[in-house]
């Protein structure tokens, strides 16, 4: 399924792509205006008004996943098809109960109940694009990725995984895997690959995750081969708002309160950022820790490296994120707000938010990083569909691309 440009003046096509557990849009965000969104899919209300709000989109159907048929699809065949399925029972959070099919990640299986009839159809879509938490890798001792990348065999698709940090792109640190499946219609390029894991992309839970795998399943595996980009983004304190509104901030007693709940290695890093005599964001966090007595305390842990911990879901005050602003003597503290949330994201400040904080938050914290997304485009997607064409990072020149073109040849 790939409109036609020739209306826009332009010869290629547009590749197509279908975005389920769409959420607020992200993966539409990172996959751009060349993109065209042929069909979307999320059950959450809220996050699906803010989709309409953002992308005045009629592709989009508000529906169970598990409920929906092969008549609510557009005929045709998708380039792409991305879903960041439901994270929480491959979590820690969420106690790891795995994707059966009682659980929320398990809706993934309704997904692949669409893929499995389209596919029966020769509608299969080109490529597609999982997208979790590393804990994904260990669900279930590695069965429930394992059962995956077996389907993804079964019906034609060779595999490969990748771990991306959001930090190579945005001020957060947030680790994911991305599944990358691509049909045998395509061929990948050996450029594309590697002989082997590379640390930086793969990371020794890839390496496990695979070693599961049966011997039918990992012939079928790609060592995908990318290029760590050169960070050239904002810093945690780029993305700070000038927050005026004195009732947005927590009061000196709050604050005077969390610093209570430092351990000494936190409150050292509050008093070495005293002393520097430099203003100094940092992101804070409160989370429950053991004691020497055999149960558990709440915590108080600060970060001053530039970065904001990982976004989660509002589930109770202590998940949600705040930022710790020191300048010598004054200390204080509040809530990242609805706008930092998204920056942190990589969303754009023309993006609009829900109105309610809790459901900005519960929108971009159980989001995909735009860059992210992108990256992976222009590394994989886009270079698969235009027949394998190399993409050489522009800030690349003289004999640092002669290297990489090199390097890509062997």
């Amino acid at each position: 399924m790939r409109s036609d440009r020739s209306s826009c003046g332009l010869d290629e096509p547009v590749p197509s792509f279908y975005e389920f557990f769409a959420g607020g849009g992200m993966a539409r965000s990172g996959l751009g205006p060349s993109w065209t969104c042929a069909f979307a899919n999320d059950i959450d209300p809220i996050k699906s008004a803010s989709y309409l709000n953002n992308w005045r989109a009629n592709e989009l159907l508000i529906a169970d996943v598990n409920s929906i048929n092969l008549k609510q699809l557009p005929p045709g065949r998708a380039d792409l098809a991305w879903a960041s399925f439901p994270c929480q029972d491959l979590s820690l959070a969420g106690n790891r109960q795995g994707m059966g099919e009682a659980t929320r990640s398990g809706v993934f299986w309704g997904f692949w109940r669409i893929i499995s009839n389209l596919a029966a159809e020769g509608r299969e879509p080109s490529i597609i694009a999982l997208e979790n938490v590393v804990g994904w890798l260990k669900s279930r001792l590695g069965q429930d990725f394992a059962s995956i990348c077996s389907r993804l065999a079964i019906e034609g698709y060779q595999m490969g995984a990748v771990i991306v940090d959001a930090a190579w792109f945005v001020p957060q640190s947030r680790p994911r895997v991305f599944l990358i499946a691509v049909h045998r219609d395509l061929e990948i390029p050996k450029w594309m690959q590697l002989p082997g894991p590379d640390e930086a992309w793969h990371g020794l839970a890839v390496v496990d995750a695979w070693r599961a795998l049966s011997p039918a399943t990992q012939a079928n595996w790609v060592w995908w081969r990318l290029q760590r980009p050169i960070y050239q983004g904002p810093q945690l304190h780029d993305i700070i708002e000038d927050v005026q509104n004195p009732a947005e901030w927590d009061d000196a007693a709050k604050t005077k309160h969390i610093l209570g709940l430092m351990d000494e290695n936190n409150r050292a890093k509050v008093i070495s950022a005293q002393l520097s005599g430099l203003r100094t964001v940092g992101a804070l966090y409160r989370r429950v820790r053991p004691n020497l007595g055999g149960g558990k305390t709440q915590r108080a842990e600060v970060r001053f490296d530039g970065l904001a911990g990982c976004l989660r879901t509002p589930s109770g005050g202590s998940s949600r994120q705040a930022v710790l602003i020191i300048e010598g003597d004054i200390i204080r503290s509040r809530l990242l707000t609805r706008r930092e949330t998204a920056r942190l994201m990589g969303l754009p400040d023309t993006y609009r938010l829900p109105e309610r904080y809790n459901d900005a938050y519960h929108l971009t914290g159980d989001g995909v990083a735009v860059p992210v997304v992108r990256h992976l485009a222009e590394r994989i997607f886009e270079p698969l569909l235009a027949g394998g064409a190399r993409v050489i990072d522009k800030e690349l020149s003289g004999n640092d691309r002669n290297n990489m073109l090199a390097m890509l040849d062997r």
